[in-house]
């Protein structure tokens, strides 16, 4: 993957080991014409079939996890959320997406310009949290959403569904 990366991008967007740098190639992928598209392209095909290679492995486990968690930063964008049991959206407000995509040294208008917008984001999931606050506070919806999932049957609707 390094070298079609390479070949398209230039050696300006690997780093001193040889290795795909992700801050030099944001920015390049976004300024090159089909530079996201040839991207995506790439990774979208490799990452789905890990993805259900180990959805397939966990199920087969002698002792299979009570919760299965995907992180699919573009679901909607991808068209991919009929894939999954159940959506949760962890968002921030505006201004906190904004100053965390900037402390990374990215281009936030760029890249929320290409994404779903957080309120359709919200409405479509099963379940959303706004984090805005401390971990502590994160983790503890996380642990009340692991009790409210783990161990339900896919095709059971949550409580008050």
């Amino acid at each position: 993957m390094v070298a079609a990366v390479r070949g398209r991008f230039g050696d300006g967007v690997l780093d001193a080991r040889g290795a795909v740098d992700r801050a030099l190639l944001g920015p390049r992928a976004f300024a090159e014409e089909g530079g996201l598209g040839f991207l995506e392209g790439l990774i979208h095909g490799r990452v789905g079939e890990r993805r259900r290679q180990w959805i397939a492995e966990q199920a087969a486990a002698t002792s299979p996890p009570a919760l299965l968690v995907c992180e699919v930063p573009l679901l909607f964008e991808a068209g991919l959320q009929a894939e999954f049991d159940a959506v949760i959206v962890v968002t921030a407000s505006e201004p906190v997406r904004r100053a965390r995509v900037e402390a990374r040294g990215q281009d936030f208008g760029q890249r929320s310009a290409r994404q779903t917008p957080e309120a359709e984001k919200v409405a479509r999931a099963d379940r959303a949290y706004v984090n805005d606050g401390g971990v502590a506070e994160l983790r503890a919806w996380i642990a009340d959403r692991y009790a409210e999932y783990a161990g339900r049957s896919c095709q059971e609707p949550p409580d008050d569904a």
